[in-house]
């Protein structure tokens, strides 16, 4: 039985992160009496540079509504990790620290470049296992991870009170929602928030489209519209172009995101005043829901069970309302994309919210 665990954040951080490490530490105290939990400092970075405490019992208290997370995060593209870098060898590095640090496991807490590192640690020979964590709730295998729910609370209170002024002041407001491949948080956003318009990755929009829905609103009285927007959206257009081209082509024109554009667009062609809202990082800042601490708690629990029954190589996750785990290598490197027949974009387009398409 593991008895010396290591831990580790990586990735973007997200509300629900300490409520998942307490979760593990809680569960393994009572299981056993002398397991070793490890905290590895800012992800796989801390790994690699084998930076590393053992942790203590007190360590866990008072962190389950803490955000953010108190081992420290980074981004360390999985790309780049057989990628030498002044000579360093980092998967060596990692295996190397693993041992050093006398560890049974390691569990790591992250998304989707996140596991697909864990499945390499994995492939190495390493007892690992996964919890999914992300805001865009886009890891395959699991119908939730934890921060998701948050961040849509989040953006719905910033919808919520974008409505107000864009009622005043009779504009369209356009809210950006972070999201870069995948639209869940913006659909969920925008349903909650009552957004006239959702626009995110997987249906590529028409601006003739958009404009259309934004000019129905006029005519019927409706002074104002709400649209949401994943950073991730782009144009029918754009579509046909490969990632890198539509990438150069918005760099030539001054932008990274749709956005901007979109906004410009509406403006020209209607000559609304229209407006943009970037709450950006508010999003996956501060205090995580209670839904997200219940299943923060549940994930950790689990993971301290495969743990103890020496499971390894697995991701936990959530499907059909009951906690379980997936093998790393089925689920590492897919994306969750929001299907087009999805019931969410189906009762989105019953509520009258159009995807400009």
């Amino acid at each position: 039985m593991a008895k010396r665990i290591g831990i580790l954040t990586a990735g973007g951080d997200c509300p629900g992160l300490n409520a998942t490490i307490r979760g593990v530490a809680k569960a393994m105290y009572q299981k056993m009496d002398n397991v070793e939990m490890v905290g590895i400092v800012d992800g796989y970075k801390g790994l690699i540079e084998g930076e590393a405490h053992e942790m203590k019992q007190s360590d866990f208290s008072g962190i389950l509504t803490r955000g953010g997370t108190i081992l420290g995060t980074a981004r360390t593209p999985y790309s780049m990790m057989r990628v030498k870098e002044n000579d360093v060898d980092k998967v060596a590095l990692m295996k190397a620290n693993y041992k050093k640090l006398k560890l049974d496991c390691l569990l790591t807490l992250g998304g989707n470049g996140t596991h697909k590192t864990a499945n390499l640690l994995a492939q190495e020979g390493l007892h690992v296992i996964g919890l999914p964590k992300t805001i865009d709730n886009d890891i395959w295998g699991t119908d939730v991870t934890f921060g998701f729910h948050t961040a849509v609370d989040i953006g719905t209170e910033v919808v919520d009170r974008i409505h107000t002024t864009a009622s005043s002041h009779k504009r369209v407001m356009v809210v950006e929602i972070m999201g870069n491949k995948a639209g869940w948080l913006t659909l969920y956003t925008g349903i909650a928030g009552g957004a006239d318009i959702i626009l995110i990755p997987e249906i590529p929009y028409n601006i003739k489209k958009v404009i259309k829905a934004v000019e129905r609103r006029a005519d019927r009285g409706s002074g104002f519209s709400v649209i949401t927007v994943a950073e991730g959206a782009y144009s029918a257009a754009e579509a046909k172009l490969k990632k890198k081209e539509r990438a150069e082509k918005r760099a030539k024109e001054g932008y990274t995101t749709a956005t901007n554009r979109i906004a410009q667009e509406i403006n020209a062609m209607t000559g609304f005043d229209t407006r943009v809202v970037v709450p950006g990082h508010f999003l996956r800042g501060g205090t995580p829901s209670s839904y997200d601490r219940v299943l923060a708690s549940q994930f950790g629990v689990y993971a301290a069970e495969l743990v103890s029954k020496g499971v390894f190589g697995v991701a936990v996750a959530e499907q059909n309302d009951k906690v379980t785990h997936n093998l790393l290598a089925d689920v590492a490197g897919k994306t969750k994309f929001v299907p087009a027949d999805n019931q969410m974009v189906a009762t989105a387009r019953s509520l009258g919210i159009s995807f400009g398409d």
